[in-house]
């Protein structure tokens, strides 16, 4: 045999190979008609931040003007009580469209309790409200309605969105990632940071300590820890984390990495793209990809390669434009269109929100897609819904409770203590409800529950929440006939086109 006819045999038979590996992943038998889902995990948002007083706006001269649909339902939010006897001392102020980019509030896992005090949810202003220079406590308080988040309103009025939905733990983003992920924080290396790590679990924000832009000190890692990509992964399905800024701007002479890609906010800053503690697959010694190698082809994405399922946006638009949109995708914003107060907010995020969505919906895979919209945390803001107290925690840091306290002996035990503060959650698909609001109870990891049951996974056990987790099933209805029709918005004003 030739040299030439044995490098066409290996060929074809490559090719062959990764056309069987191909159509296996497809056959992947689904529990529902959902064979797509895009989670996209915004940043810092409690519900009555957002949806307090939906679907009643204010539509006040020269903003976008939100009138609900005829038997819109209510929501568990803002009572006239709420707003004109608050019993923080303080009552909730509208904050006007004008005003995108607000400070930062205390959300760290202490003082989001401390705010709740042991369920009288009266001292957000004292415990959860902003100390920096130029910054007023009281904003802790503030809420925007359907004249500045336009766009997130008028996908509930076309989709289903929960009112009942919890952050898994207290605490700022990293918790909120981990859990979204393997629904728990703990196998943290290093000690423990008082504030950080306690008993190996991560209770607050660090770098991970397996990627190239990470910065500053007590960098985490964690080990023998499987999370719901693993479960993807055992069943050849195809899964991605994509964010803004992961793909390196610069790689040194000594091959180290820099992420400086940036872009500008509503108040013309530039911010840059990449937060390191906000990708939850480089705290985990299985996914290492410190110098964010990229997939080695397009065909690759979602596949198990060099890139270890971590990936810049630019990629998940690769794949989709290529007709292989994965089966699971996580869309992480860059940094000044993830909603996160002091550098971000809900225009910026409208923006990203609106585009992705926008061309989500031309493509042929939206028929049998699920878009869910959530949060990693509150960020401290105001929320008058007590969180149910699931898992109770005697680490140093509670204080729901009393010192060193947070729930009851009658709780799960093990672990931080949550459900924290009401973060939104919403479900955008042909199969979701219209114009509904659920209140059967969920957290974070209701999301990688439904993952797990859609391909059969099962759970992840080892004392994962996953396994606690109220199912997201209530947002569908998958005996009506869908409707894939698009609601197209605009990423400004959040209104409907045409």
């Amino acid at each position: 045999m030739s040299r030439s006819m044995s490098r066409r045999l290996s060929l074809a038979a490559l090719c062959a190979t990764a056309a069987i590996t191909s159509a296996s992943a497809a056959e992947v038998e689904t529990a529902t008609p959902i064979k797509h889902v895009v989670v996209i995990f915004q940043e810092n948002i409690s519900f009555d931040h957002y949806f307090g007083t939906y679907p009643k706006a204010e539509n006040k001269a020269g903003e976008p003007a939100f009138t609900a649909k005829p038997g819109t339902p209510s929501v568990n939010g803002l009572s006239h009580v709420l707003l004109t006897a608050n019993p923080n001392g303080v009552n909730p102020m509208r904050i006007d469209r004008s005003e995108p980019i607000t400070c930062d509030m205390d959300h760290d896992y202490g003082p989001e309790q401390q705010a709740y005090d042991g369920g009288l949810v009266d001292k957000f202003v004292q415990y959860a409200g902003a100390t920096k220079p130029g910054c007023d406590p009281k904003q802790v308080m503030g809420y925007y309605d359907g004249n500045t988040v336009t766009a997130l309103w008028n996908y509930a009025q076309r989709f289903a969105m929960s009112d009942n939905s919890f952050n898994t733990q207290f605490g700022p983003s990293t918790p909120g990632v981990l859990n979204l992920f393997a629904g728990t924080t703990r196998n943290a290396v290093g000690g423990d940071v008082p504030g950080l790590v306690r008993d190996g679990w991560i209770i607050s924000d660090a770098d991970p300590q397996l990627d190239g832009c990470s910065g500053g000190k007590n960098l985490l890692l964690i080990k023998n820890t499987r999370h719901v990509g693993d479960l993807l992964d055992d069943k050849d399905v195809t899964w991605g984390w994509f964010q803004g800024g992961y793909k390196p701007t610069e790689v040194r002479p000594d091959g180290s990495i820099v992420c400086a890609s940036a872009t500008k906010n509503a108040a013309g800053k530039a911010i840059r793209d990449y937060s390191p503690h906000h990708n939850p697959l480089a705290y985990y010694e299985q996914n290492a990809n410190p110098k964010h190698l990229p997939p080695t082809s397009v065909a690759m994405i979602g596949k198990s390669d060099q890139a270890k399922h971590q990936y810049d946006l630019s990629d998940f638009w690769a794949a989709v434009d290529a007709g292989a949109m994965p089966a699971v995708s996580f869309l992480k914003a860059p940094a000044a269109q993830d909603g996160h107060a002091a550098y971000s907010g809900p225009l910026d995020e409208q923006k990203f929100l609106v585009e992705t969505v926008n061309r989500l919906e031309q493509r042929p895979e939206w028929k049998e897609t699920a878009i869910v919209i959530a949060y990693d945390d509150s960020d401290g803001w105001y929320d008058h819904v007590m969180p149910p107290i699931v898992r109770a925690s005697t680490f140093p840091e509670d204080a729901l409770s009393g010192n060193g306290r947070c729930g009851s002996t009658t709780a799960i035990a093990g672990g931080p203590c949550g459900y924290g503060p009401r973060l939104p959650l919403l479900v955008l698909s042909p199969y979701a409800k219209r114009n509904f609001v659920s209140s059967a109870l969920t957290d974070q990891t209701s999301i990688t529950r439904f993952i797990e049951d859609n391909w059969h996974l099962g759970r992840l056990g080892a004392g994962s929440m996953d396994q606690y987790a109220g199912p997201i099933d209530d947002l569908f209805d998958f005996s009506a006939t869908p409707d894939p029709s698009p609601i197209v918005l605009d990423p400004e004003t959040g209104l409907i086109k045409g």
